[in-house]
């Protein structure tokens, strides 16, 4: 198979650069992704699959298919090539074609006009991610990047300091527009299982980008003419290297309606702002990636000077921060897939933050070195005092990463498809102010007399604020790490069934009722959000009251003690069934006291005559005997009990809501849980 290298002229053919790598069913892209057309029961076309046909598929089986590898390629090679064309400005600037005074300055400028392009841009960038099919306006934006690039390696050539500023200033824009289209265009070709991994390779491979570009455009530039022009080779063949990949990436069409641009940035930037807050939850997402970000920049920022001033070394021991930092930062994006294990897992941002948090306060005591001489990276390595600083960053880095992923793949999960190049527009623009807020706060601290280490203290201390007030809005991220954590310490849990629960849509999940733990078991296992039906009493229970208010739990009670709230319970239900949502009831009205299915109340059947939605009948094996169930008489009393013990969570197919009755109810709970309580 031959296809052409450029669109315009048609000159010459090239062998496919992905012909080797066969494309299976499991390899295609669903169908037309999220087209509107195929929108009916599935979320961003994830589930134009089977499950039996996706579950299979691993980070590595990605690595190998159509549907991801060249976008991978794509991005890594874009990545590396603007680390390269960068760094080796910033060397130019300090050692070769500006004046010492300004040296400061000029490295501020360019890094100011490489981010400037995301506020100016973002807004026109998201609409035409949106507007087009995305793959092939990566390739438009590819080619622009030869031409870029062409540009640069001139202005490396003749040494000319403004036209490499100018250059810096269009690759920010190039990163711009193709921001939105690499984050949107993942759920068109991932199954929703896949979304993590998919992620986790996104970023892992971008920090790796970054990390050798670095080294590279530091190294190349540190060769004198010799290295310049190499610069300014290696840029135009890695950019055409990444257009030649972006061809093998297969079709994402438009998922809107025909979205009219609006080509005033400013009022476009603000109907983008309002879209990312029309949505709580993608818009607490996108402002904890915003921090990450913020975050980060102040340490990458940081890390030359740190090195030099804190620990005594040289720019040897600067790469290898870097080195560690995007190391730990991949590392930590493959741990989460793993934990996750194919689902959305918003349990583990709790825990990345706070590993984040711990580490990042250590890091922060470090007390300052006192070397007669800056040491280099083995001497540094060898002090086993300096390996403190080594593994702080490390873990600091890994748990950014359990952080990161997770916020990404719910921003990409929960954004309506037609609008989710646009809301990763807001969230460039977002990050972007993030980032200049970074460079703010970092030169005020330091103006004020305070060293780098006492920034990183400082920064880790905000850390708690930011998450107090994040998990504050958002305590569904708490209830999942609960969750998570519950599920993973006290129990080991088999899921069967899951792809019963629909993507999207209204549907009343019923299981039955054996511990005082079953709805955060159901929480942690759903990968959707939930609203619980509970009894009010334990609604009412002091602080736990708040957390249940929070994630929208709903009291009911007995109609004979109060018929408001029964009343008012199945408005709720009902308002929520209306907006889409997934209810989950236990319908026997309280947790057994034998170990047996209760008989349900008719609860059920009022709620589904009053809003005919599909019911998903799930049956809890195992709790029976736990410490939260009533197998000794009394729960939570003593110590645990069974611990680590199997349960298993077994999802039935959906009934329909004109064959729901509480007989056939219990029926289908009790055949699916069968004689294990």
């Amino acid at each position: 198979m031959y296809w052409r290298v450029l669109y315009w002229p048609r000159i010459f053919t090239l062998p496919h650069p992905f012909r080797a790598i066969k494309m299976t069913e499991k390899d295609l892209p669903t169908a037309t992704g999220d087209h509107p057309q195929n929108q009916a029961g599935s979320v961003a076309g994830e589930h134009h699959s089977s499950p039996a046909q996706r579950a299979d598929v691993k980070p590595r089986d990605l690595m190998f298919s159509r549907r991801f590898a060249p976008f991978f390629m794509t991005q890594f090679l874009g990545a590396f090539n603007d680390n390269v064309f960068k760094n080796a400005l910033i060397i130019l600037i300090t050692y070769g074609i500006a004046e010492a005074a300004s040296t400061n300055a000029l490295v501020n400028i360019a890094a100011g006009l490489f981010i400037l392009p995301f506020f100016l841009f973002s807004a026109l960038a998201g609409q035409l991610a949106d507007r087009f099919d995305k793959a092939r306006y990566m390739r438009h934006i590819k080619v622009a990047e030869i031409v870029i690039m062409a540009v640069g390696a001139t202005g490396l050539v003749l040494g000319s300091l403004p036209l490499l500023l100018f250059v810096l200033f269009l690759m920010g824009a190039q990163s711009t527009f193709f921001g939105p289209a690499k984050y949107a265009i993942l759920p068109q070709h991932l199954a929703t299982r896949e979304l993590t991994a998919g992620n986790a390779l996104v970023e892992s491979g971008t920090f790796l980008a970054i990390l050798l570009g670095t080294i590279v455009g530091g190294l190349l530039a540190g060769m004198g003419t010799v290295g310049t022009t190499l610069v300014a080779i290696a840029v135009i063949v890695v950019a055409i290297a990444g257009y030649l990949a972006s061809r093998s990436i297969p079709a994402a069409p438009p998922t809107g309606h025909g979205h009219r641009i609006n080509y005033n940035l400013a009022t476009e930037t603000l109907a983008l702002l309002r879209l990312l807050g029309a949505d709580r939850s993608v818009f607490l997402s996108v402002l904890g990636i915003s921090w990450f970000w913020f975050l980060g920049a102040v340490y990458l920022t940081q890390f030359p000077n740190f090195t030099r001033v804190v620990l005594g070394g040289d720019a040897t021991v600067a790469t290898l921060l870097l080195a560690v930092f995007s190391i730990g930062i991949g590392g930590g994006s493959f741990i989460c897939e793993k934990l996750s294990r194919g689902r959305i897992e918003a349990g583990l941002v709790p825990i990345g933050i706070i590993g984040m948090t711990v580490f990042g306060i250590h890091l922060g005591l470090v007390e300052p070195m006192t070397n007669d001489s800056p040491v280099d990276a083995i001497m540094f390595i060898t002090n086993p005092t300096n390996l403190r600083v080594v593994i702080d960053l490390l873990l600091l880095s890994m748990f950014g990463g359990l952080y990161i992923v997770p916020l990404y793949t719910l921003v990409q999960h929960l954004s309506k498809p037609a609008e989710r190049a646009r809301i990763i527009a807001a969230n460039n623009v977002l990050n972007a102010l993030f980032m200049v807020l970074a460079s703010i706060v970092a030169i005020a601290v330091l103006g004020a007399g305070r060293s780098i280490a006492e920034l990183f203290l400082i920064i880790s201390i905000t850390n708690i604020g930011v998450s107090i007030y994040i998990f504050g809005k958002a305590p569904e991220f708490l209830f999942k790490m609960l969750g998570w954590l519950l599920v993973h310490s006290l129990y080991r849990v088999r899921k069967q069934g899951l792809a019963n629960i629909p993507t999207e849509g209204p549907a009343i999940l019923a299981a039955n009722h054996v511990s005082f733990v079953d709805a955060v078991i159901m929480h942690a296992i759903c990968p959707r959000q939930l609203r619980f039906v509970m009894d009010a009493d334990i609604y009412n229970i002091p602080v736990l009251n708040w957390l249940f208010r929070s994630v929208g739990a709903i009291p009911v009670t007995d109609p004979r003690i109060n018929r408001h709230l029964v009343r008012q319970g199945y408005d709720l239900i009902a308002n929520a069934l209306d907006r889409g949502e997934l209810v989950c009831i236990f319908p026997e009205g309280g947790i057994t006291r034998d170990g047996e299915i209760q008989k349900f109340k008719n609860g059920i059947d009022k709620i589904v005559k009053r809003t005919p939605v599909p019911v998903i009948p799930v049956a809890l094996q195992g709790l029976w005997g736990s410490f939260f169930s009533y197998a000794s008489g009394m729960a939570m009393r003593g110590l645990p009990r069974k611990l680590f013990a199997r349960i298993t969570i077994i999802v039935g197919a959906a009934i329909a809501p004109q064959s729901v009755s509480t007989q056939h109810l219990h029926q289908v709970i009790s055949s699916l849980r069968g004689t294990q309580r």
